[in-house]
């Protein structure tokens, strides 16, 4: 396989055969995530419809675009020489512009949010093109990149002016030129196509990417449980019961990220005879998972809250749907590291819709015990399938 990055350029990663470590600058960076996701769910809460969860979801998609196409430069080009890292800060500018405009993105805040992201997208891009230059093995495939991204402002600029449905439609457009268009290898007429057999990536250092932006997702739901407990007016049992089945509902989704898969991941790019591929699924994969977390945050913010209040049937699909979109994110990933569908996720998927209609008749604190029952008993199922995988290992 040719490594591009072999190629001679000051910018570039030297690939010594070493895992690439993420830097300080790229932790520094995921700052501004931590601020986008809680924006995200807060807009969601407060917003609690059909239309509200459409515009969130082409906000996500947006705001994980913008840092996944900027975490694939960063396993190419090393973030600790000063011009890549300059570029990362003034991404982080922009983003916190962008993050910042989320609550009215749908509203009178729409060009501001379309302006930033455009700016992080294709702002970024050109500045790789033109360092890379005509020459370099890199730069047909980012050439490519930047016209589609480009062809994303212009949905993302249309729908900016635009109202309702009408931005709804021509943002959807733009996250699915962004999202999809690395699928057939940015093909363009007169520019060709990139093979991802081509995208020459460290595996470790992707893995590692997508693992902490997890836990920012996750560090978030913690976050919100921490603020919602501090504004609560009396610490009665009834609360104290919420913060227990929310903190447990989050370290089970930590476990069935951290505790069963995330090492393995990192092997399966690491060992892949394309790991441009399997790193491109890794990402179009974390952007549901990461959803799922975004959801359950929200979940845990309406159990805390009210804790004796009637579950609604928008309160009951954001409870059991966050999970069940978690799980079923989760089963997926798991079948790309370990080669097979983990049967415990399919069933809690099952389970998590089986309570939607129970979920009608019990208060919201009852629900929240009984998802955060079926995810802690989906880890404990998943811990017992790793003890036996590890003991056939060893005894083979």
């Amino acid at each position: 396989m040719p490594d591009h990055t072999s190629a001679h350029h000051p910018l570039l990663r030297r690939r010594d055969g070493h895992h690439a470590r993420v830097s300080y600058a790229e932790l520094f960076f995921d700052l501004v995530y931590v601020f986008a996701v809680t924006q995200l769910s807060h807009e969601l809460l407060t917003n609690l419809t059909l239309n509200g969860l459409i515009e969130t979801l082409i906000l996500w998609f947006a705001v994980w675009l913008g840092w996944q196409y900027t975490c694939w430069v960063t396993n190419w080009f090393d973030p600790e020489t000063p011009r890549i890292r300059s570029l990362l800060f003034a991404i982080m500018l922009a983003g916190l512009v962008m993050a910042a405009a989320i609550p009215g993105a749908f509203a009178e805040r729409g060009p501001i949010f379309a302006l930033a992201y455009v700016l992080i997208q294709v702002g970024r891009t050109s500045y790789i093109v033109f360092e890379l230059g005509k020459d370099h093995p890199l730069a047909a495939n980012y050439r490519r990149m930047l016209g589609w991204l480009m062809i994303a402002a212009l949905f993302w600029g249309a729908g900016a002016f635009a109202e309702g449905w009408s931005r709804a439609v021509l943002w959807t457009f733009a996250v699915l030129c962004e999202y999809v268009s690395p699928m057939f290898g940015f093909a363009l007429p007169g520019l060709g196509r990139s093979r991802s057999s081509d995208w020459t990536i460290e595996g470790g250092h992707l893995a590692e990417r997508c693992q902490l932006f997890v836990i920012v997702a996750l560090g978030e739901t913690v976050l919100a449980t921490g603020a919602t407990l501090g504004r609560a007016e009396s610490w009665d049992a009834a609360i104290l019961s919420a913060m227990l089945a929310t903190f447990l509902g989050t370290l089970a989704m930590w476990w069935l990220y951290f505790g069963t898969s995330s090492e393995a991941a990192t092997e399966t790019i690491t060992r892949s005879d394309d790991p441009g591929r399997i790193g491109a699924h890794f990402h179009y994969l974390h952007a549901i998972l990461v959803f799922g977390i975004i959801a359950m945050a929200i979940g845990n913010d309406l159990v805390l809250a009210h804790p004796h209040a009637a579950v609604k049937t928008a309160y009951a699909l954001v409870l059991s749907g966050g999970p069940a979109v978690y799980l079923l994110g989760s089963a997926i990933y798991k079948k790309m590291v370990h080669g097979v569908v983990p049967v415990s996720h399919i069933i809690g998927a099952i389970l998590l819709a089986v309570l939607i209609p129970i979920a009608l008749h019990v208060n919201l604190l009852t629900m929240g015990w009984l998802t955060t029952i079926v995810m802690l008993a989906v880890s404990f199922w998943e811990q017992c399938q790793l003890r036996k995988r590890s003991t056939g290992r060893a005894a083979g």
